[in-house]
């Protein structure tokens, strides 16, 4: 076999072992993905593809930055991004899935002084957004 034969057999082979290694990791990827979507909905009741749905149509994204979401570049509010991982909503309620939807449906009756409006969000929707929100860790 010619030299320059064994180093396009060798580069090949490489380019294969990356496709696969990139197979296997998005495999793995969208694994936990598929895990942590089940828990959040398993926790809240309600589902995070809907709730990603929910957050667009409330227009959370005007004034939060939301990852994944595009648009959601906001800077009137928190960021978004970890607040899975939170120890409490808006600083005044323990972070759980009942005083997330509660949050969600009447920021203005759990702190008066919020920026936050009222957004008439139904139950159903508030637990699909908070199911997708659990998704941020």
């Amino acid at each position: 076999m010619s030299a320059a034969l064994s180093l396009r057999t060798t580069a090949m082979v490489s380019a294969l072992l990356a496709l696969s290694t990139a197979g296997i990791a998005a495999y793995a990827w969208e694994d936990q993905r598929w895990e942590l979507e089940r828990r959040a909905a398993d926790l809240t009741g309600g589902s995070p593809s809907a709730g990603r749905e929910a957050v667009l149509h409330y227009g959370c994204g005007s004034c939060h930055s939301i990852p994944g979401v595009h648009r959601a570049n906001g800077l009137v509010g928190p960021p978004l991004g970890g607040i899975a991982n939170r120890v409490y909503v808006a600083g005044v309620l323990q972070n759980t899935p009942d005083n997330l939807v509660l949050w969600l449906r009447d920021p203005q009756g759990v702190d008066p002084k919020t920026a936050m409006p009222s957004l008439d969000v139904s139950e159903d929707d508030a637990r699909h957004i908070a199911a997708f929100l659990y998704t941020l860790k």
